[in-house]
């Protein structure tokens, strides 16, 4: 099990505060300006409902990128493993090659040479 520091202690309260935070933030203005209830736009106003998938994918990844940091930053940190030492090779030995036998070139006669 890990110790938890107070540094680490903090740093997780800090971050839990803001991650709630954020949406009360984001609630304050939600019947403020006319976005969604008439006025201005949305989709009461008859304004641009349609604004395209850039913010889903842009906050999909944002999320997904807060999720891994989160995470990183939470893990446990776990010492590395001590280094493995395996033992020399044995030395090699190669027998010697076999001994090659040949057979002895044939003996070469010479005709004798033609008569003129």
């Amino acid at each position: 099990m890990t110790m938890v520091t107070p540094s680490r202690l903090a740093g997780s309260l800090f971050l839990a505060a803001v991650l709630a935070a954020a949406p009360l933030a984001a609630k304050a203005d939600w019947h403020g300006g006319g976005d969604w209830h008439g006025g201005g736009g949305g989709w009461h106003g008859g304004g641009d409902r349609d604004r395209g998938g850039g913010s889903f994918l842009g906050g999909t990844l944002l999320g997904l990128g807060l999720g891994a940091v989160v995470g990183g930053a939470l893990a446990p940190r776990y010492a590395a493993p001590p280094p493995v030492y395996y033992a020399p090779p044995p030395p090699v030995y190669y027998a010697p090659p076999p001994p090659v036998y040949y057979a002895p070139p044939p003996p070469v006669y010479y005709a004798p040479p033609p008569g003129y």
